[in-house]
Parts: C-alpha cells; structure tokens; sequence
C-alpha cells in the first residue's frame, strides 16, 4: 500500500526494496541457474541424466521429445540463459540499480519467462505424456520467482500509483 503523507521518493531510494526480496530472488535465480545447468548437460549426454523413468513421470522421454528443441536450439539452452540473465537481474547490485530499464527488464522477464513455462507443462502433460522432475523443478522456481517480483514490481516501479495533478 502506498502511503500518500510519505516524502516523494528520492532518485536513491526509488527503485528499494525490501532486504527479503534481494535475498529470495537471488537465491531462486541461482537454484533455477543450477537446474538449468544439469538440464543443459544432460540434453547433450543423456546418460548423465539421473530420474525416474516409470509411469507419468520420465524425464528421458521429456528430454528426448520433438518439443525439448525449438528451431534446433535445446529448451534447456533457453532456460540456462534465462537464468543466467535473471540471476544478474537478481544481484544485490542490480536491485540497487538506478536504471529503471533493470527493474522493468527483471519483472518483464519473468512473466515472459512464466508463459514460456506454461506452454513446456502444457507439452509434457498434453503432447508427451509425461513429466521431467527437474523440469517441473525449474518451473516451480520461475513461479516462486513471478510471485515474488508480482508482490514488489508494481509498486516498486510505481505502476497502478495515481498521479496527482
């Protein structure tokens, strides 16, 4: 809620939120990087990959599908450098950043990222058939995350704020 007796916020002070956000977002980022990391490898040596392989859940048929490449380019190389660039966004120094383009980019990211996570679970589930745990892993943590910055980015980036006149 915002309160409309504060001071004006100061170019400093603008973009700040609150020390739990910096810290879950980052540790969220870095979780969903070292998912992604495994995926990426595993994508190019299968037999790395370590998972269930019985009834609805078998990663070895999600990894191995028609759906886990997009024009050629692995899902995983998408998701690494989703999380390569959403850690950055999430490092103490970017939340401190002056450049509302970081903020904005951060929050856009991760509802691009969320739409991409549900058309991958709409391919497991409806075209393959099957569920990936460390894929359903990474899409839990692009959740948390969408949740997290939905919380904090509105208001951090004075959306839905009224403007006196």
């Amino acid at each position: 809620m915002i309160d409309a007796t504060a001071e004006p916020l100061t170019v400093e002070s603008e973009y700040r939120v609150a020390p739990w956000v910096e810290v879950t977002t980052l540790l969220l980022s870095l979780l969903g990087l070292g998912l992604s990391i495994y995926l990426t490898i595993t994508h190019f040596q299968p037999h790395a990959l370590v998972c269930s392989t019985s009834g609805l859940i078998d990663c070895q048929k999600v990894t191995t599908s028609a759906q886990s490449e997009i024009l050629g380019i692995p899902v995983a190389i998408f998701g690494l450098a989703n999380y390569v660039v959403m850690t950055a966004l999430n490092t103490p120094w970017a939340w401190r950043a002056r450049a509302r383009w970081i903020h904005v980019a951060r929050f856009g990211l991760a509802i691009i990222s969320m739409g991409f996570v549900l058309w991958l679970i709409f391919a497991e589930v409806i075209i393959i058939g099957a569920i990936c745990e460390y894929c359903t892993a990474v899409h839990l943590v692009t959740f948390a995350l969408l949740i997290v910055l939905t919380r904090v980015s509105p208001a951090q980036l004075g959306w839905g704020r009224s403007r006196a006149s």
